[in-house]
């Protein structure tokens, strides 16, 4: 049987036609009352010892492994659970189609620790087209849970959203 041609390494006009993996979604594709999920994930310690390194957010609590504190395990900063819930949206909701982040109201309600894995729930509670251009305010809420399905931070946040493109020749 013979194998397959390998991919030509030249573009095709109509690859710009095909749909990109990963791309996020415009405003136009989504609803208010619309819920996602996304996936899961364990923050690590070096995920805490990165980010309190570019972050300067040197204090005991986070760079002492036997700091005598309230918690078990190594706390990480809520920042750094908020930012690692964020990376996980760019990667898949708003990729190519975010334009500005305009809000966010946060709400820490239980310590992540390294080794547990975190994932959140989005849901779209407003959607405004803007009078200018085509795009559209977002407005989610999202619930950051652990593992065992605890909610350990809730945040809203606005962003403005593209629209899907006008067809050429419009």
């Amino acid at each position: 049987m013979p194998s397959p041609a390998p991919p030509s390494p030249e573009p095709h006009a109509a690859d710009a036609s095909l749909p990109v993996l990963g791309q996020g979604f415009y405003w136009q594709d989504l609803s208010v009352g619309q819920r996602f999920r996304t996936f899961r994930r364990t923050v690590t310690e070096a995920d805490l010892v990165s980010f309190i390194g570019v972050t300067g957010m040197l204090e005991a609590i986070f760079i002492d492994a036997h700091f005598d504190g309230a918690m078990a395990g190594r706390p990480v900063p809520g920042a750094l659970t908020y930012s690692l819930v964020e990376g996980m949206l760019f990667q898949t909701m708003v990729q190519g189609t975010g334009l500005a982040m305009l809000e966010v109201q946060q709400r820490a309600l239980a310590p992540v620790i390294v080794g547990d894995t975190i994932h959140a729930v989005v849901e779209v509670t407003e959607l405004r087209p803007t009078s200018k251009g085509n795009r559209a305010v977002l407005g989610s809420a999202i619930t950051v849970l652990n593992q065992r399905d605890q909610a350990v931070m809730t945040y809203t946040v606005k962003r403005l959203l593209a629209g899907r493109p006008e067809p050429a020749g419009r």
